[in-house]
């Protein structure tokens, strides 16, 4: 009898999981289409949007007509990569934070707490100041993104040396690391005597989708969403680590395996959004945190909402940012440091005990 009522409290259990993930992500998912929608028309040259929805069906194989060419074209090689590309850095993004906040057990914590956004940014600096970046389309993203997994490694290194892995360690590796790639990434700036060189790496330090293509989605995409769906498998596990090392073990969680596979993938899709994007900031504090307040703390759902939620604030912030102050663009990254900053804040005054929890 008592086997039976387990066995239904479960079940109720797995159907309420379900549910909140089926409505949450489909409101999300129809916020996405929204955003894409919105964001396909507006821009210097102006499509109204039963054109975009023409020229999106007629993309599909659909018989569809009343567009003219030039509209075609700016949809279709200029802003849907752009769009394609900025919903999976929000999807990186966001999968990241909601699980370095898991793993950390702190709704403070940040993709870029493991040093993966100062590594990207040291590698990406380096390419553009040697002139390497003008070789080729991606190798900007490919410096961005060895010097992003190097950082990682780095400071998973360091808080594993002598065998024993401290989250604790890696929290204070990643500060160090973090400031001694900015460091290494100022010192670049301030000897650098190329004019142009120097904006272009302010303006990749402050992050945008401006110029990007097929190839970029076609890079990103497959390593972002094999990351994500990684961390996905893992959410029980998640769960249970946040419950302390000893009962996640007491329940058949392999720890350190578990740990290890998480971090290495939240630094995969980390390493990848910084590539191709250059630095956004707050998206991976925001975003999991707001959803958390809303569904609870449930990784199996807040993972996959974190993706969908990552993936509409860049998307919505991208849109604004390059139509605020037409023709001219506004950098992706400073406008979500905008409304990040302030809300980091508060929760930093809500949260002040947990800070020190760790």
């Amino acid at each position: 009898m008592r086997a039976v009522g387990l066995t239904t409290l479960r079940g109720y259990r797995r159907m309420a999981v379900t549910s909140r993930l089926v409505i949450g992500a489909s409101a999300l998912l129809l916020l996405i289409l929204a955003s894409a929608a919105v964001s396909l028309s507006l821009g210097p040259v102006s499509i109204p949007a039963s054109h975009v929805a023409s020229i999106v069906l007629s993309s599909l194989g659909f018989d569809a007509a009343g567009f003219g060419h030039t509209e075609r074209l700016v949809i279709e090689q200029i802003r849907l990569p752009r769009i394609l590309v900025g919903a999976v850095v929000g999807i990186a993004l966001g999968v990241a934070g909601a699980t370095m906040q898991g793993l950390f057990r702190n709704p403070m914590a940040d993709p870029g707490i493991i040093g993966v956004s100062a590594g990207g940014a040291l590698g990406a600096v380096v390419a553009i100041a040697t002139g390497m970046a003008g070789l080729f389309l991606l190798a900007l993203p490919a410096f961005a993104f060895i010097g992003a997994m190097a950082a990682s490694f780095l400071v998973y290194g360091i808080a594993a040396v002598g065998g024993r892995f401290s989250m604790a360690t890696l929290l204070l590796a990643g500060v160090a690391v973090n400031a001694f790639l900015g460091a290494i990434v100022s010192a670049i700036i301030i000897l650098l005597s190329d004019n142009e060189a120097l904006r272009e790496i302010l303006f990749w330090l402050a992050g945008g989708l401006d110029s990007r293509s097929w190839e970029h989605v076609r890079i990103s995409a497959p390593l972002i969403l094999g990351g994500a769906a990684v961390i996905l498998l893992m959410a029980r596990d998640l769960n249970l680590l946040m419950l302390g090392d000893d009962e996640a073990r007491s329940m058949g969680v392999r720890v350190g395996m578990a740990r290890i596979l998480l971090l290495a993938a939240a630094a995969l899709v980390t390493g990848t959004a910084v590539a191709v994007s250059g630095t956004i900031a707050f998206v991976g504090l925001v975003t999991p945190h707001i959803l958390r307040l809303l569904i609870g703390p449930d990784h199996r759902v807040l993972i996959p909402m974190s993706a969908l939620g990552g993936a509409v604030f860049v998307t919505v912030a991208d849109t604004v940012a390059r139509t605020i102050i037409q023709p001219a663009e506004f950098r992706v990254g400073i406008l979500t440091a905008f409304v990040g900053a302030p809300f980091f804040i508060l929760l930093l005054i809500r949260n002040k005990r947990q800070v020190y929890s760790l």
